[in-house]
């Protein structure tokens, strides 16, 4: 074999294994963000509710829940009930609502449920929270009960959302770590 050609062919080994490094992490990756829709995914179906977990990010339920604190929701057929602390949506609003049932009203004819909710640190309730012309919620709204608690740690979540240039700051280092790591 002649020094070009093995040359040739050395570039060409060189270039296989580049492609499969690149192919190997790039399916690390893949399998990585599956893994975590799968899991999402079956505590969606275990809790019963589309959120199963939610980060507070206002004081209106203080002293029991702090900003930042993470709460795991459930939602079952069991009626909510006055007491019960639940998370709610409104319609039209991105941001869902951790606040305690004040009141929960059942209509005689069609035995339709509503529910008045309060945030704990409050003065008064919610009404001015919900839509224009909506004075109760509906069974609807409530995504589900609150049934657990991590302490601060969703305070990361609070952060990337009110401060984006740390959002920023972060991709740009994950990335120059993976043009570092992958020069090795």
């Amino acid at each position: 074999m002649d020094l070009m050609g093995w040359i040739g062919s050395s570039v060409e080994s060189l270039k296989s294994i580049r492609i499969r490094k690149a192919l190997n992490e790039a399916i690390s990756i893949g399998v990585l963000v599956s893994t975590a829709l799968i899991l999402w995914k079956t505590l969606m179906v275990i809790t019963g509710t589309e959120s199963p977990m939610v980060v507070v990010v206002s004081g209106s339920m203080e002293p029991g829940f702090k900003r930042g604190d993470i709460l795991f929701l459930h939602m079952t057929e069991k009626p909510v009930r006055a007491g019960e602390i639940v998370v709610f949506k409104i319609d039209d609003r991105p941001v869902p609502i951790v606040h305690r049932v004040i009141k929960v009203h059942e209509r005689k004819d069609t035995k339709e449920v509503f529910f008045l909710t309060k945030g704990d640190n409050n003065k008064m309730n919610d009404i001015a929270l919900y839509a224009p012309g909506q004075d109760w919620l509906e069974q609807r709204h409530i995504m589900g009960r609150a049934v657990g608690v991590l302490r601060y740690i969703g305070w990361m979540t609070i952060i990337l959302t009110e401060q984006p240039i740390v959002k920023y700051a972060i991709i740009g280092a994950v990335g120059l770590m993976v043009i570092i790591v992958s020069k090795d």
